[in-house]
């Protein structure tokens, strides 16, 4: 896949942070825009497992855990409001309380009823599950991008539900065709 030249919509892309990227939220973080517009950018890291288990956040909100894997982490989405539950999903057919729909096929989910459908046998095959998102304000993320703080490529399913979180970093470049060995953090301007 290309990288997208269309910079004024990063939705259903991943943000690969490059070295040197100054916020220690973001080093060596892969975000996945879900949603980019004048207003700012909503997205969730993809590659930063949290503490706890999918299983343990069910046993917590009183959900039935028989159907769920015993090792699959929570992640952690970033630093805005990490209380807060995030789940994106291939769409299922059922529509939840609150989703986004996201360019590219995808949904993200904050309603506690996917996790219930979940639970049941009946939600999302495959997602992920994230606790805080990432955010920015307008132009945020433009002026980041702009100073070299972050790589773009259009996201890939694979690498979201597919690839193991600690390779995700390494998939996510692999998009771009080259080796993260080759980032310098120093921008080249013509």
């Amino acid at each position: 896949m290309n990288p997208r030249a269309d910079a004024s919509n990063l939705s259903n892309q991943f943000l690969i942070a490059m070295p040197g990227m100054v916020d220690d939220n973001f080093a060596g973080a892969v975000v996945f825009v879900c949603e980019h517009s004048p207003r700012g950018a909503l997205g969730l890291i993809i590659n930063r497992p949290s503490d706890i288990t999918v299983r343990e956040l069910f046993e917590r909100i009183g959900l039935d855990t028989s159907g769920i894997p015993g090792s699959l982490p929570v992640l952690q989405g970033g630093p805005v409001q990490p209380e807060r539950g995030f789940v994106l999903h291939e769409p299922t057919g059922t529509r939840y309380a609150s989703s986004l729909d996201i360019p590219g096929g995808l949904q993200m989910t904050t309603s506690k009823d996917v996790l219930e459908h979940m639970a049941a046998g009946s939600g999302p095959m495959r997602c992920l599950i994230a606790l805080g998102y990432s955010g920015w304000n307008a132009g945020q993320l433009e002026e980041e991008i702009g100073q070299n703080g972050w790589l773009t490529v259009e996201a890939d399913p694979t690498v979201l539900f597919d690839t193991p979180v600690e390779a995700r970093f390494n998939a996510a470049m692999a998009l771009l065709g080259f080796n993260p060995a080759m980032l310098s953090q120093t921008a080249g301007h013509a």
